[in-house]
């Protein structure tokens, strides 16, 4: 039997899928910079999807320390047996206040919370059929499959395509359409105000992916979709607790009633341990601290403009969008890893290559992600690293 593992393992070797982590520790208080393992240098990195350097806040920290003295690691169970803690709680309150709804439900990942509630909708929703961007993520592409629900497929941010669709169906015929706010390979925007409007003609709910929106784009850091003034006609805000806020965990907001039944029948939520309450404390300071103070977004956004430029100005060609990800093309599984091993091992510079399955085949890229610590001396660093290698 152990053959079959060795197949798998040299054919994804031979297709150049085969995975190799880099090992490394990241420094408190030195943010972006951290430790490559293999080699013992600092290095400065410039893939990581701690956006606003949340995960290493010192206001951040001394609270989930906090909460550690006084509660201990673990969550001690499920939220259904001992695991629902006030920090918990807190947290849910607080990302419900974010996006304006009434109610929000906290997962142990952005991925289970889009598997976990798109699977509960198909129990709770009889006859749903989902009208799904081709590009969604991996996650909302299980939940689909495993909700065995009828789905429509409509091609990236093509909204003749996706009314086409809706328009095969009778208006009360239950229907959802799921899109993404930003696209986290190519950075560019979900087609939020249309898929709204088409939503309301078809009589559609409607589910949105905030994962690359929430903590970096609207006034309070509540995502693209309130940036854009419709936050408030989307059923469903599905977001992550990993990338701008810093920590690990996912979430979905709602009104009460939507919340309250895939609380009770997504079975991701119900067999999953909760989030232990010294994290559960983190991450409830940094969405208040993101709503409140959008200096480390301005930032964010401020380095993301000077990169550009830089780049433009080097010749160095990167897919066009309006969002904060840069993405460079390679278009070769072998030549992106090659690339990336470079820029690593002559310049003291992590930026991961980006590989199939994540993108088609043919579509191999460098996906640069900018924070507000960057300063202007590793953007012309890595610039000048850039325009050597390519």
């Amino acid at each position: 039997m152990l053959s079959y593992f060795k197949q798998t393992i040299e054919r994804l070797k031979s297709e150049n899928r085969y995975r190799e982590f880099l090992n490394l520790s990241r420094i408190c208080g030195e943010f972006p910079c951290a430790i490559d393992n293999n080699s013992g240098r600092k290095i400065v990195v410039w893939c990581s999807n701690d956006y606003l350097g949340m995960g290493q806040n010192e206001e951040t920290i001394n609270e989930a320390i906090k909460a550690l003295k006084t509660y201990g690691i673990g969550a001690g169970g499920t939220r259904n047996i001992s695991g629902t803690s006030s920090h918990v709680v807190e947290l849910e309150k607080n990302l419900a206040q974010l996006h304006s709804k009434e109610a929000a439900l906290a997962f142990v990942s952005g991925y289970v919370a889009n598997d976990a509630t798109i699977q509960a909708l198909s129990s709770i929703i009889p006859d749903l059929i989902i009208f799904s961007d081709a590009k969604n993520h991996a996650s909302i592409i299980s939940g689909i499959r495993n909700s065995r629900l009828t789905k429509h497929v409509f091609r990236h941010n093509d909204m003749a395509h996706l009314e086409e669709l809706l328009a095969i169906h009778e208006k009360t015929q239950p229907k959802l359409i799921i899109f993404e706010s930003v696209y986290s390979m190519d950075g560019d925007f979900g087609k939020a105000l249309e898929i709204v409007a088409l939503a309301k003609k078809y009589h559609a709910l409607t589910y949105v992916d905030e994962v690359h929106g929430v903590g970096l784009y609207g006034k309070n850091g509540a995502g693209l979709c309130e940036d854009l003034g419709v936050a408030d006609k989307i059923d469903i805000i599905q977001g992550t607790l990993a990338k701008a806020f810093g920590a690990i965990g996912g979430y979905i907001a709602a009104k009460k009633e939507i919340i309250d039944a895939v609380r009770l029948v997504a079975s991701g939520f119900i067999f999953t341990t909760a989030l232990p309450p010294p994290i559960a404390a983190a991450l409830t300071f940094n969405v208040k601290y993101l709503q409140q103070d959008d200096s480390k977004r301005k930032k964010m956004h401020e380095n993301v403009v000077l990169l550009k430029e830089k780049l433009q100005q080097a010749q160095i060609k990167i897919i066009e969008n309006k969002s904060h990800i840069i993405a460079i093309r390679i278009g070769d599984a072998v030549r992106a890893k090659e690339v990336s091993k470079r820029l690593l091992d002559e310049f003291d510079i992590y930026v991961q290559h980006i590989n199939f399955p994540t993108v088609e085949r043919g579509d191999e890229r460098l996906r640069i992600t900018v924070t507000p610590f960057h300063n202007e001396s590793m953007i012309d660093d890595l610039v000048k690293a850039l325009k050597l290698i390519l």
